[in-house]
């Protein structure tokens, strides 16, 4: 389970000399302390408070991106970026954008309007990351993912780096090959991705709420640090990029949050609880509850914390939203309100997320659209 992306199980993506390329490919390949801290409600529980002491590894991760992908010379990290860009076919890159576009349309509608918000350039370059994405979350999550080894996620490695060196396999792999250049991104969120995906092959339980803002992190905070250098940010504004950055993270956490939230139900047909087990225990809940699909008014309290957290990591990314360049406000903010209404739907619901699915109607949605280009429009008005 990936991202800040919907990603339900489908007929695996791939592309390969413009035919479906299959995840088996992978595997013969393959063979030659942190508390959150808000205020408190009786009976509630401690939220993990984000600070500068005793930060997880992912913190320093954050650290290390911010510096890399703001400095002007960045392509001078050798392994990181291209020396020179990589002479691709342009035609050839029109087409792989284009797939780029159908798999983000089809796999991912919420996420997909947002980016139809962004100028041109800055759209095919989320559609090239939202590809990898999704192929990567399929390693784990895709039909095909019982037979996927630690090898096979070897290999997909090696063809990240490949992609990074300018050297695509495949044609949608081209696209991020293109897009990495244009817009100079970092390795490194996208090798934490794949370690995400090594999590989901070694364990399908999460004891405490730090394991699992470790497991958000790499399958989803990972999507808001690729983000930041396509959307940009405000030459005017006087935060720094390592706020800015954070806020990122954050934004991809609460996403992340969100899908967990949302796809409990599914994600219990896999044998998997993406919940902290100690805040289960503490509401009296177990596994067998949720296997069971029993909606009780345990339940109903122990959603209620996990959505006011997930809506805390919201309210926190929020700020990073309206320094960002002005052209890329209103589909953050779109993105931002649209997966906060999935709370609402989970709410609307009465916390029935085990044998329902929680989303938002196409005409609420644009109703959302304008609500956040106003958003958008206000903070822009209020920062000239």
């Amino acid at each position: 389970m990936c991202s800040t992306f919907s990603l339900a199980a489908k007929p695996s993506i791939g592309e390969s000399r413009g035919k479906i390329w299959s995840l088996q490919v992978i595997n013969s390949a393959a063979r030659s302390e942190l508390n959150i801290n808000i205020p408190r409600e009786k009976n509630s529980i401690i939220f993990p408070r984000l600070s500068t002491q005793g930060m997880l590894q992912s913190d320093v991760h954050i650290c290390e991106i911010a510096e890399r992908q703001s400095l002007a010379n960045n392509l001078s990290d050798k392994g990181d970026a291209f020396r020179s860009k990589p002479q691709l076919d342009a035609m050839f890159l029109d087409e792989a954008y284009e797939r780029c576009r159908k798999i983000c349309a089809e796999y991912a509608k919420t996420y997909y309007l947002g980016t139809l918000l962004l100028t041109k350039e800055r759209q095919k370059a989320i559609w090239a990351v939202y590809a990898w994405c999704k192929r990567t979350d399929e390693l784990v999550d895709g039909p095909n993912a019982f037979c996927v080894s630690p090898a096979a996620l070897d290999r997909w490695e090696e063809r990240l780096q490949d992609i990074f060196n300018g050297h695509p396999n495949d044609i949608l792999d081209a696209a991020l090959t293109d897009t990495v250049s244009k817009f100079n991104l970092h390795i490194k969120p996208f090798r934490d991705m794949i370690k995400g995906m090594r999590m989901d092959t070694e364990k399908c339980r999460y004891a405490n709420f730090q394991e699992l803002y470790l497991y958000c992190y790499y399958a989803g905070g990972t999507v808001g640090l690729m983000s930041v250098p396509v959307m940009g940010m405000d030459p005017d504004s006087s935060a720094s990029a390592q706020s800015i950055y954070n806020a990122a993270l954050y934004l991809g956490i609460g996403n992340q949050l969100t899908n967990i939230l949302r796809d409990v139900g599914e994600d219990a047909s896999r044998g998997r609880i993406y919940l902290p087990q100690d805040e289960l225990a503490k509401f009296g809940l177990r596994d067998e509850d949720i296997f069971s699909r029993k909606v009780s008014d345990e339940w109903r309290e122990f959603m209620k914390e996990q959505i006011t957290r997930a809506r805390y990591f919201y309210k926190l990314a929020e700020e990073g939203a309206s320094e960002l360049d002005k052209a890329s406000r209103w589909p953050v903010w779109t993105v931002l309100i649209l997966y906060q209404k999935i709370l609402d739907a989970i709410q609307d619901n009465d916390y029935d997320n085990l044998t329902k699915r929680a989303y938002v109607g196409n005409i609420k949605k644009l109703f959302l659209v304008q609500q956040a280009y106003c958003r958008a429009q206000s903070i822009s008005t209020a920062t000239d």
